[in-house]
C-alpha cells in the first residue's frame, strides 16, 4: 500500500487523467524522476536526470529502473518529434546493457530513432555519466496506433 504520509503519493490508484503541459514534456513519473528535456527534434532527443538519494539502490549506486527511465522516456521523446501530437505508442521490447555504476552526479541520455518497419519504430539511447563515460546501452521497439501519420525521414542505419 501507499505511504500515505508522503507528500508525492496520491490517495487515488486510478484511474489517472491528467493534461500534459505540451506534447514534448515531462509526464507526471517522469517529473517524479527530476527529468529535464534539454531537447528533441528531428527524430533525436537529450535527456538528464540528476542523482538523488531517492534514486539510490541498497548499495548507493543509482537505482537501475531509473537509468532505463531516463532512456525509455528518451526515446519517446525522439518518437514524439516525428508524430503528429496526441499520437499513440507504447514500448514493446527493451533490452538494456549495464556498463558503469553511477556513483553521483546528472547523468544524460542521447537517443534517437533509428529504424522503422510498418508501425513499428527502433530506438537507441546511450547514457552518460558527469565524466562523460558511457553507463548504460539501451534499444527499444515501439508500436504506433494504426492511424498515426510519421513524418518522412532517413533512418540511421537504414
Amino acid at each position: 500500500m501507499p505511504d500515505k504520509t508522503k507528500t508525492n503519493v496520491s490517495p487515488s490508484m486510478g484511474p489517472h487523467r491528467f493534461e500534459m503541459g505540451a506534447w514534448i514534456s515531462c509526464a507526471p513519473f517522469e517529473r517524479l524522476l527530476n527529468i529535464e528535456i534539454a531537447e528533441a527534434s528531428d527524430g533525436r532527443a537529450v535527456l538528464r536526470m540528476p542523482f538523488f538519494i531517492e534514486y539510490a539502490q541498497g548499495g548507493g549506486l543509482m537505482h537501475g529502473g531509473a537509468l532505463v527511465s531516463l532512456a525509455d522516456t528518451a526515446v519517446v521523446m525522439a518518437i514524439k518529434s516525428l508524430v503528429p501530437e496526441l499520437s499513440h505508442f507504447a514500448t514493446i521490447t527493451m533490452e538494456t546493457k549495464f556498463l558503469l555504476p553511477v556513483k553521483r552526479g546528472i547523468v544524460t541520455a542521447r537517443a534517437e530513432v533509428i529504424e522503422r518497419e510498418g508501425r513499428l519504430l527502433k530506438g537507441r539511447a546511450t547514457v552518460y555519466d558527469e565524466q562523460d563515460r558511457v553507463v548504460m546501452e539501451f534499444a527499444s521497439l515501439f508500436k504506433m496506433a494504426r492511424d498515426t501519420r510519421i513524418r518522412g525521414i532517413t533512418f540511421i542505419g537504414a
